[in-house]
């Protein structure tokens, strides 16, 4: 069987993927898996070895479906559900297989501060998608391959090559990040070195934290590419971590993690850690949270209580505990 996966973005949501595309390889006969995606988020599939073919969005839909069709496949598994893949699936003809967003129940407990949607993983609620198929969840975590062999002393400094704490302090939205003051109190408590991992955006954020605290921590925030931050992640000794790409990608190495959110919910998204050994979510409960699905650029009511008032001592505790 010739099987289309198809999910464009994001990294989150297409790391999210890769238990279906191991399952469906390793579980339907003679099963051939190709997967399409936005060219931006190629890198996540690079070296996996249960996708056959990569395929990448064209410039123009007409061309992409060209593509498809030309690939003669026998099922297509949509994992996006959005207005570009009902076209594909409508002007290719192939028999398909689409997983439901929730998108009205997930609006609805938003806006009204409800909880209309079942905390199952996102992964659970892509593996649906491939349930006809007689496909089975393995319960294994989630894939992700490193392109090339790196070297601790190639890109941290001695002091911390004996063993450190990754922090991942990015985030695309404001609302998911931690002030710096408290990502201060936390690593100041760590018993081992921190690293620091970001993209350019909060390199002068890492920049204040590590002179705060006298070379025990180092930035690595805009100094690393994303998968030299992935292997980093992958050596350290423990995880901490917002709700972003990064933090979703360490999960595929089974190291402790604590995932810590703001003004948005795991349960609202389902995408909690994801068969973690040892894995803790850290988020408060207030009247005002969620504030938004995805994150925001500030606090809507202005005093950012979902963060500032997370308790630092369960994250430290952590750490130390695991390290």
């Amino acid at each position: 069987m010739k099987i289309l996966v198809i999910r464009f973005s994001s990294m989150g949501d297409i790391i999210y993927t890769t238990p279906v595309v191991r399952c469906l390889k390793q579980q339907v006969p003679n099963a051939e898996v190709h997967f399409l995606t936005k060219a931006a988020f190629k890198y996540i599939y690079d070296n996996n070895p249960y996708v056959d073919k990569l395929l990448l969005l064209k410039p123009t839909l007409a061309a992409t479906i060209q593509d498809i069709k030309a690939e003669n496949y026998d099922c297509i598994i949509d994992l996006h559900n959005n207005l570009r893949t009902a076209i594909i699936k409508l002007r290719t003809g192939i028999r398909s297989s689409t997983y439901k967003k929730q998108t009205i129940r997930k609006w609805l407990s938003l806006k009204f501060n409800l909880k209309l949607v079942p905390p199952t993983h996102l992964v659970e609620r892509y593996l649906q998608a491939v349930k006809f198929l007689g496909v089975e969840n393995d319960g294994k975590p989630i894939d992700y391959y490193i392109k090339k062999d790196y070297r601790l002393n190639e890109l941290v400094p001695v002091s911390h090559q004996n063993g450190y704490v990754a922090f991942i302090i990015g985030a695309t939205h404001f609302t998911k990040r931690m002030p710096n003051y408290k990502i201060v109190n936390i690593c100041r408590e760590i018993q081992l070195p921190v690293i620091l991992l970001g993209g350019n955006d909060v390199k002068d954020n890492g920049n204040e934290i590590a002179a705060a605290l006298n070379g025990k921590v180092y930035n690595a925030c805009g100094k690393t590419t994303l998968d030299e931050s992935v292997f980093l992640v992958s050596q350290a000794k423990s995880i901490i971590g917002f709700d972003t790409g990064l933090t979703h990608i360490a999960e595929a190495f089974n190291k402790p993690i604590v995932s810590v959110w703001g003004g948005t919910v795991p349960e609202l998204l389902g995408v909690q850690p994801y068969h973690v050994k040892d894995a803790m979510v850290a988020g408060i409960e207030l009247p005002c949270r969620p504030c938004s699905k995805f994150g925001l650029p500030k606090c809507p009511l202005g005093h950012f209580k979902c963060m500032d008032d997370q308790p630092e001592n369960l994250i430290t505790n952590f750490a130390n505990r695991t390290s």
